[in-house]
Parts: structure tokens; sequence; C-alpha cells
């Protein structure tokens, strides 16, 4: 068996990537899909020989219609396999703080996303998923802090060992 072959017959993994994003009043961006009552972070699924970064900007580009380069990673959050959902791997990306004229040039891609708003951290929507806010939480507080943190979360929670 050939390395490649070897490598091939690995167990693969399902990954996710996306962007945590701000307005001037420290409130982040949430959007509301079409295809589920869930709020969600902009991003989307990592495709075949694509990297977390290059999805996050790809899924940007065409869930906002804004070609942004993305800042440090904020987080990754492992999640193992439910009734509901595959195991993954999420990325979480610094995506900024936008300007009134940034915000003003989404253009959301129609046949996924019905609107988008910002909302403050004591005020996240109550149907967005619990790890998706405890995840958020977490890359937030990463953000916010002046020294450079990245963090490995699991289910969106610390896990010591």
């Amino acid at each position: 068996m050939s390395s490649f072959e070897y490598q091939n017959s690995l167990p693969k993994k399902r990954m996710g990537s996306g962007a945590l994003f701000f307005n001037e009043n420290n409130q982040i961006l949430l959007v509301e899909p079409s295809y589920k009552p869930t709020w969600e972070i902009p991003g989307g699924v990592v495709e075949a020989h694509e990297s977390p970064r290059g999805c996050c900007e790809r899924e940007i580009l065409e869930e906002l219609g804004l070609q942004i380069k993305t800042g440090r990673l904020l987080g990754i959050d492992y999640n193992e396999t439910t009734e509901t959902r595959l195991e993954s791997l999420m990325f979480i990306f610094d995506g900024g703080v936008l300007s009134d004229a940034q915000i003003e040039l989404i253009q959301l891609q129609e046949d996924e996303l019905l609107s988008f708003r910002f909302f403050s951290r004591d005020a996240l929507p109550q149907n967005l998923s619990p790890t998706l806010k405890k995840r958020v939480l977490v890359c937030w507080q990463n953000r916010d802090q002046e020294e450079r943190l990245d963090t490995y979360l699991e289910e969106g929670d610390f896990r010591d060992h």
C-alpha cells in the first residue's frame, strides 16, 4: 500500500469555519438562515482541498457579499457525533469591526439567508444553539484579550485533562 493509499483510508472529519464580525458598538453580527430555525455566524462547510481560513473567506463573500481577509484564529471546537449531526471540527476567525459603510454593502445570499442583525453579548437570540452560543462567547472573550489567545473547545466547553 502506498503512503497516499494509506492516508486515503484514514477516517475523515467534517470541518466548518466561520468568523465573528462586530459593529462599532461591539455587537456581534449573526445571520438568519432560511433552511433552519437557529441563528448562525457567517461561515460554512470546508470543502475538499480547502483550508479553514480559505473556506471562511469564501463563505463571507458568498453569504454577505464582502471580500474580507480574516484575522487571527480565535478558537477551534471539536463536536462529537450525535443523533442530529456528524463529528466535526469548527474553526472561528476574527472578522474584525465592520464600518457603517461596509454594513450598508452587505448583500445576503438570497437562497440561504433571510436577514442579519447585530446583538450585544447579553442579548444573544434565544434560538442560537447552545453549543454555538458557548463557542461564540469564548471566542468573543478571546478577541477582547490584549494577549493572543487561541482556544481549543469540545462541544463549546473547555476540557480540563
